[in-house]
């Protein structure tokens, strides 16, 4: 395999499922490990560095709270504590890696990303590569899981607690990839705050190529480089059919292998994370296969 350019990469596991409908995505980052994920990134030429694993209470024993928001408490400390261990991290000069577990913990892996460089007078971009838009705030999603929202509370929107008193990210740099599933209030808050959401039916017409490059325009524009969050359930189910929340008539393998090649080439990911997988609905660990194969794609491997 072709060797890429030397990065320290901060390996993290986050193991929880209390932000989404579905049990089984707090199983998520064994899967990758079994894959092979660390050994694979190692064989790219990168060095590991593991900086924990970050486990929520289970279900049966974790207080839920209010229905509105279920599961709130432990998920605002697990995010608190997924925001610390990146900020470990990259304090240490590496390029931060997260395993998931359920999106909602991207509020802290994006949240201390964002704050790292803030300190240093820069900003950064986002994109969220997924079959949601993860746009929801509490009085308009349907289900009140917090995974469907950690997108607009990294914009600053929605509960306080976790928004922790700002936004995390600009709307100009942040774009969704692979989108085929919104709710009436997330279609509403793209149109007001000009999030670029890439819909399949555009990916559809316009390639995925030519979308990937917006989005990074987007992204790169007055940052400092970008963060990428990749939910497997961007892939088309048949493919990847261990996820949480699967759509049908996603990215094909090609495609999402391509969109982390081209967030590779870029030179300016500065951080990302993995998330959804379901092994109670794979298939022989078929879709943590993929996604570790996604992974070395996004961190400089190649097919000559």
């Amino acid at each position: 395999m072709p060797q890429a350019p030397h990065r320290d990469i901060a390996l993290l596991s986050v193991s929880i499922d209390l932000g989404a409908g579905r049990r089984g995505v707090d199983m998520g980052p064994s899967a990758l490990r079994i894959a092979g994920i660390r050994e694979e990134i190692e064989k790219i030429g990168h060095t590991v560095s593991e900086i924990g694993t970050i486990t929520a209470g289970g279900l049966e024993t974790t207080e839920s709270g209010e229905d509105v928001l279920p599961f709130l408490n432990e998920i605002y400390d697990v995010t608190g504590r997924t925001r610390a261990a990146v900020r470990k991290g990259l304090d240490r000069g590496c390029l931060p890696l997260v395993l998931g577990g359920d999106h909602s913990l991207a509020i802290g892996s994006v949240g201390a990303v964002a704050d790292h460089y803030r300190e240093q007078g820069m900003s950064i971009g986002v994109i969220w590569v997924d079959a949601h838009t993860d746009l929801n705030q509490p009085h308009t999603s349907p289900t009140g899981n917090i995974h469907g929202m950690p997108l607009a509370v990294l914009l600053g929107l929605g509960e306080p607690r976790l928004t922790r008193g700002g936004a995390s990210v600009r709307p100009e740099n942040v774009s969704v990839l692979g989108a085929r599933d919104l709710d009436a209030g997330e279609k509403a808050l793209i149109r007001e705050l000009g999030v670029r959401v890439f819909t399949m039916s555009e990916v559809d017409e316009r390639g995925v190529a030519a979308c990937m490059d917006q989005a990074l325009e987007r992204a790169n524009d007055g940052t400092c480089g970008f963060h990428l969050s990749l939910d497997l359930d961007a892939l088309d189910p048949a493919i990847a059919p261990g996820v949480g929340t699967p759509v049908r008539g996603g990215l094909t393998y090609r495609e999402g292998h391509l969109v982390c090649e081209k967030a590779s080439r870029s030179g300016r990911l500065l951080s990302l994370e993995l998330v959804e997988l379901n092994p109670v609905l794979d298939d022989r660990n078929e879709t943590a296969l993929l996604g570790v194969g996604l992974v070395a794609s996004a961190l400089g491997a190649t097919i000559l």
